[in-house]
């Protein structure tokens, strides 16, 4: 069956950005299109140059036997400011303000959208490049977790609270929050991480960093080293945590009788860095009772 160049063309741009870091072979478009490989290099010009003007992410190509081509997710950066500042606007919102007096986030968690675009700035910004796993605490990183590991075409490894037979031998520790000092446990199946591995870590939320660090220290057991770590929600209280070199992408400054929620971009490289604040009082909510 012989294919229109736009065919082609948008066939091409489905298959890559469904299959982020994935490398096709220029011998599989040949075969799928029924064309010859100058055919398909140009028709890949063409797909590469306008990802690049739209600012859609970069199709690169790999030279050598085991060569060919792949789409790497890329955010721009007007892209990440109008995405965060409108997050940080829904997160705003006095409605959110849950009895007990608990900051409810679960609906942008547990959203597609928020989660995948989410999953691109973290591998917009998190050098990947010798990754092998992404990792994260159940339950609710597991999402933006997915969606990240997906964009750096990685498995994902869920660390757990609890120790699942299922999962057959485990490996257990227990670990101090940074916040409360409450002591947690966390387990992974002995099979789940090879020894020598490296990894990205992702969670959702840090106040103190003891679940990050816990995390870290766990991967040390298996023999992994953490080579990027990505947080959704950070407090700016306290303001010393128990981890370094981390990416934000919101921090929530929280005051006596206000909240500050706004893009942490300062985390990000230098391009990315802004003045634009949201600002939102909430009266009567303390420091310590914004919660995830």
């Amino acid at each position: 069956m012989k294919f229109k160049r736009t065919e082609r063309i948008g066939a091409i741009v489905k298959i890559l950005s469904d299959n982020p870091n994935k490398i096709y072979t220029l011998s599989y478009f040949t075969e799928t299109f029924n064309a010859a490989k100058s055919t398909i290099s140009e028709d890949l010009l063409v797909v590469k140059n306008v990802f690049e003007k739209l600012q859609l992410g970069k199709v690169i190509t790999i030279s050598g036997a085991a060569g060919g081509v792949k789409y790497i997710p890329k955010t721009s950066i007007q892209e990440n400011q109008n995405f965060l500042m409108e997050l940080c606007e829904k997160i705003s919102s006095q409605d959110r303000i849950l009895s007990g007096r608990f900051l409810y986030l679960i609906d942008l968690i547990y959203d597609p959208t928020v989660v995948a675009k989410i999953g691109k700035i973290f591998a917009s910004n998190i050098d990947y490049s010798e990754a092998d796993y992404v990792v994260t605490m159940e339950t609710k990183g597991i999402p933006m977790a997915l969606m990240t590991a997906k964009a750096m075409n990685l498995p994902l490894v869920i660390i757990r609270k609890d120790i699942k037979v299922s999962e057959g031998p485990t490996l257990s520790m227990t670990y101090v929050t940074g916040y409360n000092s409450k002591v947690e446990s966390m387990s992974l199946p002995r099979k789940a991480i090879k020894p020598g591995s490296k990894v990205i870590l992702i969670d959702d939320f840090m106040r103190g960093g003891g679940t990050i660090k816990g995390m870290t220290q766990l991967m040390q057991e298996f023999g992994a080293e953490v080579i990027g770590t990505g947080v959704f929600i950070t407090t700016s209280i306290p303001e010393n945590k128990l981890v370094e070199d981390y990416i934000s992408l919101i921090e929530i400054d929280t005051r006596e009788n206000e909240i500050v929620v706004k893009p942490n971009l300062k985390t990000f490289k230098d391009e990315y860095r802004t003045e634009d604040v949201v600002d939102t009082t909430l009266d009567n909510v303390a420091d310590d009772e914004i919660d995830e």
